[in-house]
């Protein structure tokens, strides 16, 4: 498993990956201490066994680079950039790739992916998995929220501030297209 840490508008952000495929992002951190941490803890292990590239692979730095974008508040495709869901569920997968096709600048209900994923009445479960998404901003669950039209919760730093914040951004710009993802691609890992 090897990781990379850097800076974005959105503070440190680190991502851990599997192979070719992206296992963990964490973002919203204050340094890059932090980040490692964080990062670790969402892997489920400890800082010191991850291994960190002093130079990433061109898909990694592509992905940086996409993510940097994100945080500046640009239109961002990440739909070809493969997620490691080892030890998800079916139930949890089908949740996370509902999730990953709400467009930029729009926002879906706990309730209404349940539904889109078969099971209309699992509006609590389908918080859960977001709740305990790996791949924040990727699989983007900020843009889940209560039925009510409150925005339910968030677990990166700063917690609902910074889902306003990533909301907010995307609505600013939701009349543009996202940018096209580039040719080059990560492996798909499942």
């Amino acid at each position: 498993m090897d990781q990379i840490l850097f800076e974005t508008a959105l503070g440190t952000m680190g991502v851990a990956l599997r192979g070719s495929a992206l296992l963990a992002l964490v973002f919203g951190h204050a340094s890059k201490r932090s980040a490692r941490r964080a990062l670790a803890a969402r892997v489920g292990t400890a800082p010191t066994s991850l291994d960190y590239w002093t130079e990433s692979p061109t898909e990694v730095d592509d992905l940086i680079d996409r993510l940097r974008d994100f945080a500046d508040g640009e239109p961002t495709d990440f739909s070809d950039v493969a997620v490691d869901t080892r030890g998800a569920t079916s139930f949890q997968r089908r949740v996370l790739e509902a999730c990953r096709a709400i467009p930029w600048g729009e926002t879906r209900s706990y309730g209404q992916l349940a539904a889109r994923v078969g099971r209309p009445a699992a509006a609590r479960a389908v918080g859960a998995v977001m709740a305990a998404n790996r791949v924040p901003l990727v699989v983007p669950c900020h843009r889940v929220v209560a039925a009510s039209g409150g925005l339910g919760g968030f677990s990166a730093p700063q917690g609902l501030v910074m889902k306003r914040r990533l909301l907010a951004a995307e609505q600013s710009f939701e009349k543009f297209s996202p940018r096209p993802a580039p040719r080059r691609t990560l492996a798909a890992t499942q």
